[in-house]
């Protein structure tokens, strides 16, 4: 029922929350007030994931702040429930969410569900699921859920420990209103639980609740429940152990509460039960540092004391446990509630004469809740316990990092130097060719961690992530984790979890990485920022590298673009003084760079072969890979194309020959008998065994394309005895083992091999560079190096090219940084990004005019098309389906005017959701393809 904000069913002091729905209408893209009931004021913290009622029914959403009053003046909803305690959206984040979505147009809901995974409550809670208060309680017994669920769990772990059977035949005073069996384990735990409810003053009817105090839960933990008379003997030493508390007992502070609840988990977490009476705390300590056995790394009790284990602080004496994680803290911790008609409030116990009066000042006021006396996300972060490992524990040893590889570079010692004092230099790095890119990148992510600071580091794809995380574990061990969505929703929450609170300082991870929320975010790095990979194909299409960029300009933060080719967009921020170079001098580059050449590159080489030009692969070639595998050297060929023969073209009249259903284009496929198939249309799958040419009536087909797996049978028969290994599309090689063989790999999937490759062979470079692309060259250019990056200096590169090209040169030169400036140069002549900012706008006629009419544009903005988009250029709609006919408007600004575009677009997509318009739209800030 709808509430004001004086209304006595409200929290105290800070009764507002402002939420942000997860709402996918544009025009509810704004912040919402909501009242705190006084029993979520505790949970009810800036950052927690929330459930609202909204329109009459529940959303997710986020808590952005507290406040002590709202300025809207009709009735307030109270919150739903908290969905978790865990503060999962912090401060830094929420600022990035908001410049991303302003950047490209797009609402802070579908920036947010890119940024946070989905929630995994047993990974969150680390362990098994519980049962639910209402599903274990006897009639006529009111438990406060924190204490049945603590109980329950305590005295399950502590019944299987001691191996003690689960009896599945209850009597009905045992079940209850269960609605079926339940466990003697948890038949003790209820008894244990009344017994503490009645003894706390847990009682129905609105009554005050308590919860069990540190020594009942020792005693829990001190005799397993096997029976009702272990439950009877745990219940007469928890009370004998525990200090009555009286009505009249003022309530304690929130930062007592914390610590109070605290010393409670100090019983909790061991590894198998609970010390005995008699154990010493240096027993504690030798049990603590003993190393695990393979039992315990495979034990779920084990798993889950270690997943909600928290961190040992520096004020509390050694051989006391450590703290757990928010989430399952809560469960042990509450706000003091008001009693019923005579107004008296029950507290936890004070902490005088218990374990936690070995916690120093210091330590009390670090867990005191900061939202029960208001503030926002960037307030609560200052003093908030994220849980897990604390900053020391999460800090590597002191293992010494050789960065001499970085002296090769220019000003390679003084950007190592920044990162140590913790300042945020930004440079583009042009890697040497062979370089071990993820060695030198773990030495980054590790002289900041050194530093006390985090680093995220983000790659292109699996492959890339695996090495360079191994690379960054072998630096600072455990406090390296990989994210991507290869992992299970389990392990990459628990990974992401591990990042926020502090366990992890190191993040590797693909391009949903750049939103990780790792704590005094020192570094962030991304290689080959070229890569389509990094654009994201979900609302609202941001690219990675951007996204970083925004995220190291917010936070002061340091920045690294790495690569072996270089993109015009970091080329951009290098011309505008944002970042600088990071390059080796001339002379070293030429004494790592293999030798690379073009056939027929010089009138010498069309005398001795005077088709060079002409042929796939001339004798030159054959000639170097012969003599490398001579050498017993491997021998790469790179192939633009992946099947067999993935394109055909009437024998006649060249022209290319199509499907007769869906005009797609034919193509040949490969059979493993090497018997003769028919060609058949890659689009929609149909077989044309009677192909006729619609331009000449021919019925002769020509290759015109030949892909990787035509290309490996050619080559083995030109080798015979020589092993060929193929990578590309489902079966990528890691590595390849020295020797001689025949790698064929499409781009991109090229394996390392020791040592580096003898020679590779860069086939049909006509087909990388007659795309109709904006970002041809660029991407051929960064194909190319990264494949002659893996040989070795004394090899050589046979580009299969018209050598006049100027990707062509710049190959041949090794000068990738004056490439990517004539690229930029030629971009700002027509009016292309980088040099602008464009937005793509893709709908039916009818879509896009109804949002250029709301939209508010200025004179400045010049408007291209539309033109209809041919089905292979097309983008899925998120909203709609598709529709036959798809048409692409530009709109084209300078870059001083990007933001008010962008706020335009913004605007008109919000008044186009309030009329209810269900057209397929897309819109999209400076698009990777632009058609």
């Amino acid at each position: 029922m709808p509430a004001d904000a004086t209304s006595p069913t409200t929290a105290a002091g800070h009764p507002i929350a402002r939420v942000l729905p997860l709402l996918s209408p544009a025009h509810l893209d704004r912040d919402f007030d909501y009242l705190v009931p006084p029993e979520m004021d505790a949970e009810a913290q800036p950052g927690v994931r929330v459930r609202v009622r909204f329109a009459g029914r529940l959303v997710d959403g986020y808590l952005l702040e507290r406040l002590p009053h709202s300025d809207h003046t009709g009735k307030l909803v109270p919150l739903d429930r908290v969905v978790s305690p865990e503060r999962v959206l912090t401060p830094e984040i929420l600022r990035l969410v908001n410049a991303v979505a302003a950047r490209y147009a797009g609402t802070r809901a579908d920036v947010l569900r890119l940024a946070i995974p989905p929630r995994h409550a047993r990974t969150e809670l680390g362990s098994a699921p519980k049962k639910s208060a209402k599903s274990v309680a006897p009639q006529g017994v009111s438990l406060e859920p924190d204490v049945a669920l603590a109980a329950a769990t305590t005295t399950r772990t502590a019944s299987r420990n001691a191996g003690t059977p689960v009896v599945q035949d209850m009597s009905d005073a045992a079940t209850g209103d269960l609605g079926g069996p339940v466990s003697s384990e948890d038949s003790s735990a209820l008894h244990v639980c009344a017994t503490l409810n009645a003894e706390h003053g847990v009682q129905r009817e609105g009554h005050a609740a308590a919860h069990p105090t540190p020594s009942a839960y020792s005693a829990m933990q001190a005799f397993p429940p096997e029976s009702a008379s272990a439950a009877q003997e745990a219940e007469r030493v928890a009370r004998q152990g525990d200090r009555t508390v009286s009505s009249s007992t003022p309530p304690a502070d929130s930062a007592t509460q914390a610590v109070s609840s605290d010393t409670a988990w100090t019983s909790l977490h061991t590894e198998h039960g609970a010390p005995q009476a008699d154990q010493t705390v240096s027993d504690e300590a030798q049990q603590a540092a003993a190393p695990k056995t393979a039992r315990d790394l495979t034990d779920p009790v084990t798993v889950a004391n270690d997943a909600i284990a928290g961190p040992a602080s520096s004020h509390v004496t050694p051989g006391v446990p450590p703290l757990p994680s928010p989430a399952a803290r809560s469960l042990a911790s509450a706000p003091v509630v008001n009693a019923g008609a005579d107004g008296a409030t029950v507290g936890l116990p004070s902490s005088q004469g218990d374990p936690g009066d070995e916690v120093g000042d210091a330590q009390r006021q670090s867990v005191s809740d900061p939202v029960v006396q208001g503030g926002s996300i960037a307030a609560a972060s200052e003093s908030a316990t994220h849980g897990g490992r604390g900053e020391e524990d999460a800090r590597p040893a002191d293992n010494p990092i050789d960065t001499t590889a970085w002296q090769r570079y220019r000003h390679g010692d003084a950007f190592l130097s920044a990162l140590a004092d913790k300042r945020g230099p930004r440079a583009a790095w042009q890697a040497l060719p062979g370089e071990d890119w993820a060695a030198r990148l773990a030495e980054l992510a590790a002289t900041v961690v050194k530093a006390g600071r985090s680093a995220v580091l983000l790659v292109p794809d699996q492959r890339d992530l695996d090495r360079l995380l191994t690379e960054c574990v072998a630096l600072v061990g455990d406090s390296a984790v990989g994210l991507s969505a290869g992992l299970g929703p389990a392990a990459r929450y628990r990974r992401w979890l591990a990042v926020l609170r502090g366990q992890a300082r190191i993040v590797v991870g693909t391009r949903a990485s750049v939103f990780a929320p790792a704590k005094d975010l020192g570094l962030i790095a991304i290689w080959d920022d070229g890569d389509d990979t990094y654009a994201e194909p979900r609302a609202p299409y941001p690219h990675a590298r951007e996204v970083a960029m925004l995220r190291a300009h917010e936070t002061g933060a340091a920045f690294v673009a790495g690569g072996f080719a270089r993109s015009a967009e970091i080329q951009a921020v290098v011309d505008s003084g944002w970042a600088h170079d990071l390059v080796a001098d001339r002379q070293l580059l030429r004494s790592v760079t293999p030798r690379i050449s073009a056939p027929g590159d010089s009138d010498y080489a069309l005398e001795r072969d005077p088709i060079a030009k002409a042929i796939r692969i001339p004798g030159v070639a054959f000639a170097a890979a012969r003599a490398a595998l001579k050498e017993n050297a491997p021998v790469l060929v790179q192939v633009p194309r992946r099947g067999y023969v993935p394109a055909l073209a009437c024998a006649k009249c060249r022209t290319p020959a199509r499907c007769r259903h869906c005009n797609g284009p034919l193509a040949l496929p490969h059979t493993s008998d090497g018997t003769a198939a028919s060609p058949h249309c890659r689009w929609c799958g149909v077989t044309d065994a009677a192909f006729r040419c619609s331009a000449c009536g021919g019925r002769a087909l020509r290759a015109t394309v030949i892909g990787a797996q035509r290309t490996a049978e050619e080559l083995g028969r030109a080798f015979p005895g020589v092993p060929i290994r193929g990578s590309g599309g489902g079966e990528v090689l890691d590595t390849v083992d020295p020797g001689a063989s025949v790698v064929v790999a499409t781009p991109g999937a090229e394996p390392t091999v020791p040592g580096g490759y003898g020679v590779a062979l860069l086939l049909d470079g006509w087909a990388l560079l007659s795309r109709a692309d904006l970002r041809a060259a660029e991407d051929t250019l960064r194909r190319w190096m990264g494949a002659a990056a893996l040989v070795r200096p004394r090899g050589q590169v046979i580009v299969m090219a018209e050598p006049d090209q100027p990707t062509v040169q710049a190959l041949v030169r090794w000068d990738p940084v004056n490439h990517a400036a004539a690229e930029l140069a030629a971009r700002a002549d027509v009016g292309f990004p980088p040099a602008v900012r464009l937005a793509a706008i893709d709908g039916t006629t009818a879509s896009i005019a109804e949002l250029l009419d709301a939209a508010q544009l200025s004179d400045r903005v010049e408007v291209l098309g539309p033109v209809p988009l041919p089905p292979t250029a097309r983008k899925p709609f998120s909203s709609a389906e598709e529709p036959a006919e798809v048409e692409r408007m530009l709109l084209r600004v300078t870059r001083s005017d990007g933001a008010a575009l962008a706020r335009a677009l913004t605007a008109a997509q919000a008044v186009r959701s309030t009329h209810r318009s269900d057209a397929p739209l897309r819109v999209q800030i400076d698009p990777v393809d632009i058609g």
